[in-house]
């Protein structure tokens, strides 16, 4: 759809549901999901079933995903220390929490349930005091058994049954059941993406600007080509609008990379979404390693893979990228799932000036200062002559009204 369109679609969906609220919310989800929902809001026995539904394995497999995700967030919380930056004038900047956040889960092709660790993780570990999550139902109703089981694993309760562009508008405007929040997180379609866009600017604040899923791989003559194309191809299953781009300064490496797409997508469940990706995929030969790293710097891909024999020195070189992944057994796939840096990145080149969703998403940092009668004798004079300079009479007087006071003191 053409962008104008698409705004259009978007903005009159966020209109209807800023109008109809719960009412509006039920006829959407019935258009475009299929489903009539009842009550929205997931019941504790919705989330009992879903643990009874979810394989031991997997419930594990999830467990330590959520350890490793915990783990790598937690170092990054961090208290600053409080600076003298004059006699008797200390300053100081405080973490705190955003107390609404929302989180939108993507539910359609694939239930990304993993998306749901990445986003409440640092939610949870920031301190939040309420945080939402919307998916949208299948046409039977129900939500992905993996997404409640995980909910409930890290103590998320508040979930709700709506998807889509109606979902962004019921969280940053509230309905009759859905609370608003200060902060909407989460991928999903481009719906969902314009969406986002169009409420951060009624003021609603959001994770990142978002695009299609991209993995550019910079790889050399060492680097074995079906772990190169398997790495294409799982980004390539995301959608048939992911980016997938190979950068090498070995053209025989690009060939046999050619062949194993060919040969591994007809063997993947999701192969007509693979070969739709594969159709713009770039397999790029490079005078050499260099000239690939800059390349990526100046493309800022969301992941980078550097499958090369001086991949440590290429790693030195990183300017702009999401997330970067070093060596021939880093596959992009950890960083999805497991290893524990999140994958909630910016994509469409925002690298270049958006870091990846961290504790500090859900951050806004304060600053704080305290200054003393000492203080304010060392540090006014310099305030009066800059307000004076500046023609602001008023900063001055503030100033010279405490110097005074004290001065009768």
């Amino acid at each position: 759809m053409e962008k104008a369109g698409l705004e259009k679609v978007v903005g009159e969906i966020i209109s209807e549901v800023r109008k109809g609220s719960d009412r509006a919310l039920v006829e959407l989800t019935m258009k475009f999901d299929g489903y009539k929902p009842e009550n929205m809001r997931v019941s504790a026995s919705e989330i009992a079933e879903a643990y009874k539904a979810v394989p031991d394995p997997l419930k594990q497999a999830i467990k330590t995903a959520r350890t490793n995700i915990e783990r790598f967030h937690s170092a990054q919380i961090i208290r600053e220390e409080a600076v003298e930056t004059t006699a008797g004038v200390t300053c100081w900047r405080k973490s705190i929490p955003i107390e609404k956040v929302g989180l939108y889960i993507p539910g359609g092709s694939a239930p990304l349930f993993s998306t749901l660790l990445m986003l409440g993780i640092p939610a949870k570990l920031a301190g939040c005091e309420q945080i939402i999550v919307c998916t949208p139902p299948g046409t039977n109703g129900k939500i992905s058994p993996e997404i409640l089981y995980t909910a409930d694993l890290l103590g998320i309760t508040d979930i709700f049954k709506v998807g889509g562009a109606q979902a962004v508008a019921a969280l940053a405007y509230g309905t009759d059941t859905i609370p608003s929040v200060y902060k909407i997180f989460g991928p999903g379609n481009q719906y969902v993406t314009k969406a986002k866009e169009l409420v951060q600017q009624d003021g609603i604040a959001i994770d990142m600007p978002a695009g299609p899923s991209e993995v550019l791989i910079i790889a050399d003559s060492d680097a074995d080509a079906e772990t190169v194309a398997a790495d294409l191809i799982s980004q390539a299953e995301h959608g048939k609008d992911s980016q997938v781009i190979l950068l090498t300064d070995s053209r025989s490496l690009a060939e046999k990379v050619k062949g194993e797409l060919e040969k591994q997508a007809e063997s993947l469940p999701r192969k007509d979404i693979i070969k739709g990706s594969l159709d713009h995929c770039r397999l790029v030969v490079l005078p050499s390693t260099d000239d690939c790293i800059s390349f990526s710097n100046t493309y800022a891909p969301e992941h980078l893979i550097i499958n090369t024999a001086n991949a440590s020195d290429l790693e030195e070189k990183v300017k702009n990228a999401g997330s970067v992944f070093i060596g021939k057994y880093s596959c992009e796939s950890a960083g999805d799932y497991a290893s524990g840096t999140n994958h909630t990145l910016p994509t469409n080149g925002f690298a270049r000036n958006y870091s990846g969703v961290s504790v500090d998403s859900y951050m806004k940092k304060i600053t704080f200062q305290s200054i003393t009668a000492a203080g304010i004798k060392n540090l006014g004079p310099s305030i009066e002559l800059m307000a004076t300079s500046e023609l602001l009479q008023g900063h001055k007087n503030a100033v010279s009204i405490r110097l005074k006071n004290l001065g009768n003191d």
